[in-house]
C-alpha cells in the first residue's frame, strides 16, 4: 500500500473531509488555506483565499458546489466549490471551531470557543439557496459545554445536535428546541478531553476519540456505550469504515510535549480496530509527528491521514486488506 503525500500546507493539517461521490479530498490547516484535491492521485485543484486565522473544520454541501470552514479569525465562511469564490462570511466574537452542513444542506451548525469572558456555544444557521439571500442570523444558540466545543453534528434526520469537547461529556440536544436531551453517564464516558467524533454511514451509531487513549461506540438514539477501543497514544482522530467493520484511530503525543519516561511519546501511526471485537488488526505508518485528521472515503477503497508534519497522506488499500480475517 504505497500512499500518496500530499505536500500544500506549510502548518499542521487540523481536518481533511471527502465529499460524498468521494472523488475530492478537501484539507484544512493552520496556514489559513483550505485546499481540495483529486483523491485518486492527489493531484491540487486550487486553494480558498480569504481567512486570516488557522483553519480548524470544513464541510461540503451534498452536491459538492459549496464549502463551509470555521476558522481561528472568529468566521466561518461559505465557498463555491468550484471557483473559489467566497460566497458569505459568518462573523462572530470568538473563533470557530466546528462546522457541519445538515442533511438536505438547508442548515449548519457551527461551534465557537470561549473567549474573553464569552462562553463556547453552538449556533444553528440556514443556508439559503441562493448566496445572495444568506444572512448571519442564528435559528438558534446553545450553550452548556464547559470550555472548547471540538466537534458538533447532525443526529438523525437533523433532528438532534451531537456535540463533544474538552469537558468530556457528550451532550445530544434537540435541534428545534434547543432543549438537552441526554448526557452521558461519568461511570463509562471519556476521562480527558474528546478530540473527536465521526457518524456512521446509517447514523444510527457514532464514535468519539480522546486523550484518555480510547475510543467508544455508542447509540446515536439512546447513548448507550456499544463498544470501547483502548491504544497506547492520546486520539486526536477517528474514521469508520463504510464498507467494513473496521475503526481506524490516530493521534499521538509530540515529542515535545513529554518526559523521556513517558511511553506515550512518538506512535504516530493509524491504528485499525475491529469494531465488533474491539481487537487491532493493524497500524499504518508514515507520519513523522502526531495524527491530527482522519477521513474514509465514502467508497471504503482508501482513507487518508493529516498530520502536525504539514502533510496529508492518501492510502488505497491492496487487496489483502479486504481479506484480513481476525
Amino acid at each position: 500500500m504505497r500512499p500518496i503525500l500530499l505536500k500544500g500546507h506549510e502548518r499542521p493539517l487540523t481536518f481533511i473531509k471527502y465529499n460524498k461521490d468521494g472523488d475530492l479530498l478537501f484539507s484544512c490547516a493552520k496556514d489559513h488555506n483550505p485546499n481540495v484535491w483529486f483523491a485518486d492521485n492527489g493531484e491540487r485543484l486550487g486553494t480558498y483565499v480569504g481567512h486570516n486565522g488557522a483553519v480548524w473544520c470544513c464541510d461540503v454541501s451534498r452536491d459538492s458546489s459549496r464549502l463551509i470552514t470555521g476558522s481561528g479569525d472568529s468566521t466561518a465562511k461559505l465557498w463555491n466549490v468550484r471557483t473559489g469564490e467566497q460566497l458569505f462570511s459568518f462573523d462572530f466574537k470568538c473563533p470557530a471551531r466546528s462546522v457541519e452542513f445538515s442533511v438536505g444542506d438547508r442548515l449548519a451548525v457551527i461551534t465557537t470557543d470561549p473567549f474573553m469572558g464569552v462562553p463556547s456555544a453552538i449556533h444553528v444557521k440556514r443556508i439559503a439557496k441562493d448566496h445572495a439571500d444568506q444572512t448571519g442570523e442564528s435559528l438558534l444558540t446553545l450553550n452548556g459545554h464547559q470550555g472548547k466545543i471540538n466537534r458538533a453534528v447532525w443526529g438523525p434526520l437533523n433532528k438532534t445536535i451531537i456535540s463533544v469537547g474538552e469537558d468530556f461529556v457528550i451532550r445530544i440536544w434537540d435541534s428545534e428546541t434547543g432543549k438537552l436531551l441526554k448526557k452521558n453517564e461519568a461511570a463509562i464516558g471519556h476521562k480527558e478531553e474528546i478530540k473527536s467524533l465521526v457518524k456512521s454511514k446509517d447514523g444510527s451509531h457514532f464514535l468519539t476519540g480522546s486523550r484518555d487513549r480510547s475510543a467508544k461506540l455508542w447509540n446515536t438514539r439512546t447513548l448507550t456505550l456499544i463498544k470501547t477501543y483502548v491504544t497506547q497514544p492520546p486520539i486526536n482522530a477517528v474514521a469508520m469504515s463504510p464498507l467494513l467493520d473496521h475503526v481506524v484511530l490516530g493521534g499521538g503525543q509530540d515529542a515535545t510535549k513529554v518526559t523521556t519516561t513517558d511511553h506515550r511519546a512518538g506512535h504516530f501511526e493509524a491504528k485499525f480496530f475491529d469494531k465488533v471485537l474491539e481487537k487491532e488488526i493493524g497500524t499504518v505508518k508514515g507520519h513523522f509527528s502526531p495524527i491530527n485528521a482522519l477521513d474514509f472515503n465514502p467508497d471504503g477503497n482508501s482513507f487518508s491521514t493529516g498530520g502536525e508534519d504539514g502533510y496529508v497522506r492518501i492510502n488505497h488499500f491492496d487487496q489483502e486488506y479486504f481479506r484480513i480475517k481476525v
